[in-house]
């Protein structure tokens, strides 16, 4: 099986599984995505969505989070790793929003990524799921799978996402970048032990039959 018949099965296979793929942060504008985002480096989806209910009540705009301090941040997003750092880069942030782009969320990488706290994964998602244009955001699930599923040499991040680009057609970018995602949390967690992990033994243990 060539890497492209590989890459045209699981397309196949994920749409079969996630018809429809909700965005996994709670979130209301591309402001409140960003911040999820942001938030969730080196955390899980679901502890982000347990903190920013609290968060987005005081803080859901630049503007009120620019009016806040960083000790009161970090106390609404305490119960997430890497708080201080992150009170101090959402404080940054809306300040940067404010002082740049009049309250408004940028709609180019460059911008974005200017930001503190938004490296190229969260501009990103911010781009693909808050502005609908395609992108393909990388996270460990899906670099991990990639390689796994031998459609990269899993060198880094940045070329994970550039031949995920180069199999999969435009169109489908952002919808399959969180059906990997979920298919990954599902079915081939990095902890398991791949009991599950039914599309890894399509790809490679039929091969060894015929």
């Amino acid at each position: 099986m060539t890497k492209k018949q590989r890459a045209a099965l699981i397309q196949s296979e994920l749409e079969k599984l996630y018809p429809e793929v909700p965005i996994p942060l709670d979130h209301t504008d591309a402001y409140t995505l960003m911040v999820a985002v942001a938030l969730s480096a080196q955390t899980t989806d679901k502890k982000v969505n347990q903190v920013t209910p609290d968060l987005f009540a005081v803080a859901g705009t630049p503007q009120r989070m620019a009016k806040l301090e960083e000790f009161q941040i970090k106390e609404l997003i305490k119960e997430i790793g890497l708080s201080n750092t992150k009170a101090k880069n959402l404080k940054r942030m809306a300040e940067l929003l404010l002082e740049r782009h009049n309250g408004v969320v940028p709609q180019t990488y460059e911008e974005l990524e200017a930001l503190p706290g938004v490296g190229h994964k969260t501009a990103s998602v911010v781009m693909s799921q808050g502005f609908g244009f395609p992108a393909f955001p990388v996270d460990t699930h899906i670099h991990r799978l990639m390689t796994q599923w031998k459609l990269t040499s899993g060198k880094n991040v940045v070329e994970t996402e550039k031949d995920a680009k180069n199999l999969w057609k435009e169109e489908v970018w952002n919808k399959l970048h969180l059906q990997i995602i979920f298919y990954g949390r599902e079915y081939s967690p990095a902890r398991g032990k791949g009991e599950k992990d039914f599309l890894t033994k399509m790809l490679f243990e039929e091969k060894e039959i015929n």
